[in-house]
């Protein structure tokens, strides 16, 4: 018994089987053998090595993203008078950020103080005070009811609210925009990135960006497409759209930086791309441009007042996005790995072929397989020998 453990051991350790190979001389099937191998080489050498860079290991990015908008214009609006915008004035939020508004158009509504005066009649028109529910708030409306149907004019009468008096109109929106002088404002962008992972850190002011350079360049995508200074007009242009028919009711224009770097080479050639998308469908007619409201306030004779301002704008969405990729011998032995089974791809559909839609089909299984039947016991064979004898 012992001696029949230590044979099977033996066997284990010392012995090695391989499968058995059978060579078949045929041009069709050694073709499309060497031809579905070269597919898969091609594959793994082309896409998965070199241009999917499987041999890497991949980091996304930790961004941060400022912004600073230069540029003055004149308006002279009946409201207003003669009166400069500056960066205070048509920059939302003032301090910048990835998302931020360049006011384009408007509408003032001045001298507004809380009391009661008549509905708009879009919002509340009436014969009488019945119409007019008392406390009651309509979507539409701009303040509460008071219960009284008043006339908004010699011929329509409204419901009677009280609120912010006089209601705004903003029926009539300014064509051509009101600051369409936006078109030759800046904005520059200053852009952090970090890839944990790899501990390297880069911002969109690039090695070639000097602070004299910095100074006098403006993003061109092929004469300066490093410089961080974006001209508004350029911009919207890039994105598809038209400024001076974006400005009237505004829109929305997505602004992506895409960091893809390949930190086997020096960290110098990890730069930015920057591209440019409209994201406003002009084409639809329900609730069109991007447009909201702010008010400043003053006192008067002890009075609360305010200027409210229907807001009319471009908003700017900064998206960064990006991944940096490093050699790494663990998915380099993945992806060889990977590789190697694939070819095995190759021996199946010839094997297919082979054996199931060449004419010798039958003469190749007969090469290819080795049948073997269970051969009769000992008392089996020596019942059949007495059985002849009889």
């Amino acid at each position: 018994m012992g001696q029949k453990c230590m044979e099977k051991v033996s066997s284990f350790l010392f012995e090695y089987d391989t499968p058995r190979m059978v060579l078949v001389r045929n041009k069709k099937v050694g073709l499309t053998f060497r031809l579905i191998q070269l597919i898969v080489l091609a594959y793994i050498i082309g896409w998965v090595f070199l241009y999917e860079k499987g041999y890497q290991s991949q980091d996304s990015i930790v961004s941060s993203v400022s912004v600073k908008l230069k540029g003055i214009t004149l308006t002279n609006e009946s409201v207003l008078g003669p009166h400069i915008w500056d960066v205070v004035d048509y920059v939302f939020p003032p301090q910048g950020d990835n998302s931020f508004v360049v006011m384009t158009n408007f509408i003032i509504t001045p001298g507004q103080k809380q009391g009661t005066c008549p509905e708009l009649p879009d919002a509340g028109s009436c014969t009488r005070d019945s119409n007019c529910s008392k406390g009651t708030y309509s979507r539409e409306g701009q303040g509460l009811r008071t219960g009284r149907c008043v006339n908004f004019n010699s011929s329509v009468k409204t419901c009677e609210i009280f609120g912010w008096c006089p209601v705004e109109v903003d029926y009539h929106v300014p064509n051509p925009a009101l600051l369409s002088e936006a078109e030759k404002f800046t904005l520059f962008i200053k852009n952090s990135i970090t890839f944990p992972r790899f501990k390297v850190s880069r911002r969109n002011l690039v090695e070639s960006v000097t602070k004299d350079y910095l100074k006098k360049c403006t993003y061109h995508k092929v004469t300066d497409s490093l410089c961080p200074v974006f001209g508004l007009g350029y911009v919207v242009k890039e994105s598809g759209q038209n400024f001076t028919v974006l400005a009237v009711k505004g829109g929305v224009v997505g602004i992506t930086i895409d960091w893809n770097c390949d930190l086997d080479w020096p960290v110098r050639h990890c730069k930015p791309v920057y591209q440019f998308h409209g994201l406003y469908n002009d084409d639809s007619n329900v609730s069109p441009g991007f447009n909201f409201r702010y008010a400043k306030y003053y006192k008067e004779d002890g009075t609360d007042k305010r200027t409210l301002y229907k807001v009319f704008g471009i908003r700017f969405d900064i998206l960064v996005n990006g991944k940096a990729g490093k050699f790494d011998i663990i998915p380099t032995m993945t992806t060889i790995g990977s590789g190697i089974g694939i070819f095995g791809v190759a021996s199946v559909l010839c094997d297919l072929l082979l054996l199931h839609f060449l004419q010798g089909r039958d003469y190749y299984k007969q090469k290819k397989f080795k049948y073997a039947e269970q051969e009769p016991s000992k008392s089996h064979k020596k019942g059949k020998e007495l059985d002849n004898t009889q």
